[in-house]
């Protein structure tokens, strides 16, 4: 597999697929761009096998397999997508054990893990999110490496809750419910938010409290990036913030389905990151 395929054929599954990452990553430098796009075509691989139909232990056997996969990448391997990581890897010291840790909380999902405290999601979101993060950070680099790796693990927190809070009508149709069951109980509301619109609204108000300190802690990352780096991740984390910012304003709605900004606002967002603006 010739690696500049490879890389095309990424790109194009981010492009395609990244309904938001894709606004913030076409802001980066061709190579920083690609191998951003190897880094989301595997993370995205591993999460359509836990949304997908399969029966759970179909589904863990396939993760088992991606998981053998990327232990060492065969150099004569005609999969795109990992001769793209494997690339991108060698590149820039991708760590890789980040894309065990977005296994493991798929791996969660696949079994059904429920959440009773406010640590154990976030222990989660650190899992399929921060690792993101922090393998996003390798490809950026960073004048504070040190400083910036736990900042970048909080973005993806941040990132990961709005997620959650967006899609809580979904994700309970799927039987998954990540919100904790002790900030269920303390606002009164049905542990499988099954009960009233109300008293889930009331949850998720309290949730959007806790993203907002996790963007206000993750969002320290931008003066330790280049000014690309940092256009690309004040794009991703605007979008998302914004999107925050509208489910704190009116929580029942995501009662009533999935919240998101039209094109025009993303794109919008994109352009002030670029221009310096931040999220």
């Amino acid at each position: 597999m010739n690696t500049e395929l490879a890389y095309d054929f990424c790109e194009a599954v981010t492009r395609q697929e990244a309904k938001n990452f894709a606004y913030g990553i076409r802001l980066l430098r061709k190579p920083e761009r690609r191998a951003l796009s190897a880094v989301y075509a595997l993370a995205r691989r591993i999460d359509d096998i836990g949304d997908g139909q399969a029966a759970p232990a179909e589904k863990l056997s396939e993760l088992q397999a991606i998981r053998k996969s990327i232990d060492t990448i065969d150099p004569q391997s005609t999969d795109p997508v990992l001769v793209a990581v494997d690339d991108a890897s060698r590149r820039y010291r991708l760590p890789m054990s980040c894309f065990g840790e977005i296994i493991d909380g798929c791996e969660m999902d696949v079994i059904g893990t429920s959440y009773e405290t406010i640590d154990d999601l976030v222990g989660y979101c650190r899992k399929v999110a921060g690792s993101v993060g922090r393998l996003s950070l390798a490809v950026f680099g960073s004048t504070d490496l040190e400083g910036a790796i736990p900042l970048a693990d909080s973005l993806g927190v941040a990132l990961q809750l709005t997620n959650i809070l967006r899609d809580v009508v979904e994700d309970r149709s799927f039987g998954r419910v990540y919100l904790p069951s002790n900030d269920a109980e303390s606002v009164g509301c049905a542990p499988d938010l099954t009960g009233p619109a109300a008293d889930v609204a009331r949850l998720v108000a309290l949730e959007c409290g806790r993203a907002d300190r996790w963007f206000a802690e993750g969002l320290q990352l931008l003066p330790l990036l280049d000014s690309r780096s940092r256009a690309c991740v004040g794009a991703m984390a605007g979008i998302y913030r914004r999107l925050l910012v509208r489910i704190k304003g009116e929580p029942i709605a995501v009662t009533r389905g999935r919240m998101s900004l039209p094109s025009w606002e993303k794109a919008l967002v994109a352009a002030r990151s670029l221009a310096g603006a931040r999220p």
